[in-house]
């Protein structure tokens, strides 16, 4: 009985010895590719596209701005409330430098629409920044309908003052 139990523990470790060689095998076989292929994709993402990528692209051209002439316009209130004035200056932003020349004939139009919209603001209209993000928003709506075709990238404020 000895010896079968002998046997049985002979043939035990004949089985296990080529067990751990398979997977001895298949670990090193996993980590060779796990290096190739991190190798791999550190040199595309590092050597295959840096300085092309860059040296092709084109610069980019800034942006050209528009002077609107300055306005002073009284705000809607209640019969009886004290007057209050808004005092605007503002920059049209547009996107190439030819756009400034098809825009300026457009100005005086642009000023009168910007006019009859702010003098119907109430003082609420304009508090917080959540008011003149609005404010700057309906201008740039109201400009792009005057002078389309061209189109206006932003209004820019370069003062408010509510007095």
């Amino acid at each position: 009985m000895a010896d079968k139990e002998q046997a049985d523990g002979a043939d035990g470790a004949e089985a296990a010895a080529p067990k751990t060689g398979k997977l001895k095998l298949i670990i090193a076989a996993v980590g060779f590719v796990a290096i190739i292929g991190g190798g791999a994709g550190w040199f595309f993402l590092m050597h295959g596209h840096g300085e092309e990528a860059h040296a092709e692209a084109p610069m980019a051209k800034p942006p050209a701005f528009v002077e609107v002439p300055d306005m002073l316009v009284n705000l809607a209130g209640a019969p009886g409330e004290r007057v209050l004035y808004l005092k605007v200056k503002l920059v049209l932003e547009v996107k190439e430098e030819k756009q400034v020349e098809a825009i300026k004939p457009s100005l005086p139009r642009v000023t009168d629409l910007f006019q009859t919209y702010l003098r119907e603001l109430r003082p609420a209209d304009l508090n917080g920044s959540a008011g003149l993000f609005r404010l700057k928003e309906e201008l740039t709506r109201r400009v792009n309908a005057a002078v389309s075709p061209n189109q206006v990238s932003a209004v820019l404020f370069k003062e408010i003052v509510v007095q």
